[in-house]
């Protein structure tokens, strides 16, 4: 995963109605993002050789809204990533462990800057 700052889009998968954005900081195998409602802190380790890779992200709510409802919940949820990725880009899988409910969703990379 090359070093920098992406956009991410995230859709829930099985079945599941929910939608999110913001951006994304990959940098020497730290991962930190954020969007209007939440904040992201993670690590992840690369697979040259498939160019894949695969991390852990813990999502937080750092702004409350009584007219917004955050795609993971309102308290702290980890979360185990893997993905492909490329010089522009790439996509990301995840399952997050909210409350007793496992929601799986598939992430769009989209590489916007340098983060060296």
């Amino acid at each position: 995963m090359r070093n920098g700052l992406y956009s991410i889009h995230v859709d829930l998968l099985d079945g599941r109605s929910g939608k999110g954005s913001g951006v994304i900081v990959f940098r020497d195998g730290a991962i930190r993002g954020g969007d209007a409602y939440l904040f992201y802190t993670g690590s992840y380790s690369v697979q040259q050789n498939s160019a894949s890779f695969r991390g852990e992200v813990v999502v937080n709510q750092h702004t409350r809204s009584p007219d917004v409802n955050p795609l993971f919940g309102g308290g702290e949820v980890s979360i185990g990533v893997s993905g492909k990725y490329t010089d522009t880009g790439g996509t990301m899988n995840g399952v997050a462990l909210v409350g007793k409910q496992s929601l799986m969703f598939r992430a769009t990379l989209r590489r916007l800057a340098d983060a060296d």
